[in-house]
């Protein structure tokens, strides 16, 4: 038998009444453990009879084994039959525990909180597909260009803009060299920006084995105060020129990097590719727009441990995308001035938002009883199958073996519950210039930039 009485801040408590047969059947269970443990004169070790070892010890000494089996079994009772959905870890509290009488205890938990669903079906949302231009499609076949660029020996001729120049140099404050300004054997592209302002433009023009002297003047903000502001002298010996070489975008070069034969084919499967990406994003923007029209029209309190939780995992995927830059999250901490809890701050709105999304989700799931079924989840191995290359019944042994069945299921009745309140809404396509009308005077001097 369960009682329930709700409290504030989606907190409820629960008084569990479990029959005296459960509590002696869990009493015998841990006297059967307990037993061996306890060594008591006149009697070998394991073989003291329960009533000689409670009438020496009392029952209490079966107490917290019986508990350890028989609270969370009951606990978990409860929950099914009052469906409750905690999100965190119950505080027990043992009311009664008596031989002869039924076990009590209470257990108070913060559960998920009620949403009071409001129009998710038919809400009507503006919205602008993207279209690829020719000139998207030109930009990535320049892109693929720029990463198949050679870099070719010049034998003869001058340093130009782009050119990489070996060089040599000594530097010259008021005809004394200074510390850090000689090197040997040094690459450096024209153009590249990476020198002091005024150098590398000096190198145009040069030829392999000339020397040439650089007059530079060092940034007011130079990092190193007796070079700041002062002027200086560069010796520089060309000790080599490279030039990058780009290949012409011809059919040779769609043999190269495609499997087409002809650049016309290659640029057509390039912007049917852009197509589908822009497809998939105009999906997503699509989906986002209308979960957020739906939320915002449903009421719901966010449990604070549900935002926590949230901005762990965004912390946790903060860091791992540092560690594929070879950072850690202490580390980028320290580069930035920040903490992490001051980055969970910056995230707090945002995950909010989400959780808030979620529940409402979750809530229209129930409401319209989406369910996984067994052809969902088989479609759903066959798929992921065919990404990974392996066979459907290791995807789904996989998946069985780690307990991650329901944690599928739950992202399948997820998926149909987006997608129904896509095919529910009412959706306008509107030209971008027509959605940026309203757009504030400032955002629309940057709108109206040539893109």
């Amino acid at each position: 038998m369960t009682k329930l009485e709700k409290l504030d801040n989606n907190k409820v408590v629960l008084e569990v009444e479990v029959e005296v047969e459960r509590l002696e059947e869990a009493m015998g269970k841990a006297y059967r453990k307990v037993v061996g443990k306890i060594n008591v004169p006149g009697f070998r070790k394991g073989k003291v009879p329960r009533r000689v070892l409670e009438a020496k010890f009392g029952p209490e000494i079966l107490y917290e084994e019986a508990l350890e089996m028989l609270v969370p079994e009951a606990y978990e009772e409860a929950l099914e039959e009052l469906e409750i959905e905690p999100i965190d870890k119950p505080d027990v509290n043992i009311k009664q525990i008596e031989p002869g009488k039924p076990l009590i205890f209470e257990a108070t938990v913060d559960v998920k909180p009620e949403v009071e669903l409001g129009q998710y079906k038919g809400v009507e949302v503006d919205h602008v597909e993207s279209k690829v231009t020719e000139e998207e499609v030109q930009e990535y076949l320049t892109e693929m260009q720029e990463k198949h660029t050679r870099v070719v020996v010049v034998e003869e001729g001058e340093a130009v803009q782009g050119s990489i120049v070996m060089i040599d140099f000594i530097g010259y404050l008021e005809g004394e060299p200074f510390e850090g300004g000689k090197a040997e054997n040094y690459s450096l592209e024209i153009g590249s920006g990476t020198f002091i302002p005024g150098f590398e433009e000096q190198l145009i023009g040069c030829k392999q084995e000339e020397e040439k002297e650089i007059q530079v003047t060092f940034p007011e903000d130079y990092q190193k105060e007796e070079l700041a502001g002062k002027e200086v002298t560069f010796k520089v010996t060309i000790k080599g020129l490279k030039q990058k070489e780009k290949p012409l975008l011809d059919d040779d070069f769609a043999k190269e990097v495609s499997d087409f034969d002809t650049l016309e084919e290659f640029r057509q499967d390039v912007l049917n590719k852009l197509k589908k990406d822009a497809e998939k994003k105009d999906r997503v923007d699509l989906e986002e727009k209308i979960i957020g029209i739906v939320t915002e029209n449903s009421k719901v309190d966010t449990p604070e441990i549900l935002v926590e939780r949230e901005l762990d995992r965004v912390i946790s995927d903060f860091s791992q995308q540092l560690k594929q830059q070879g950072l850690t999250l202490e580390q980028y901490c320290q580069l930035t001035e920040n903490t992490e809890q001051s980055i969970k701050e910056d995230n707090r709105i945002e995950a909010d938002k989400r959780v808030r999304a979620n529940l409402v989700l979750e809530a229209i799931m129930k409401q319209e009883d989406f369910i996984a079924t067994p052809e969902d989840l088989e479609e759903k191995f066959n798929k992921m199958a065919q990404s990974y290359q392996q066979e459907p019944e290791n995807i789904k042994e996989y998946f069985e073996k780690s307990g991650q069945i329901d944690v599928l299921k739950k992202e399948i009745t997820f998926r149909k519950t987006v997608d129904f309140l896509v095919d529910e809404a009412k959706v306008n396509i509107v030209d971008k210039i027509l959605e940026e009308v309203d757009t504030p005077e400032e955002e629309m001097k940057i709108s109206e930039q040539p893109e």
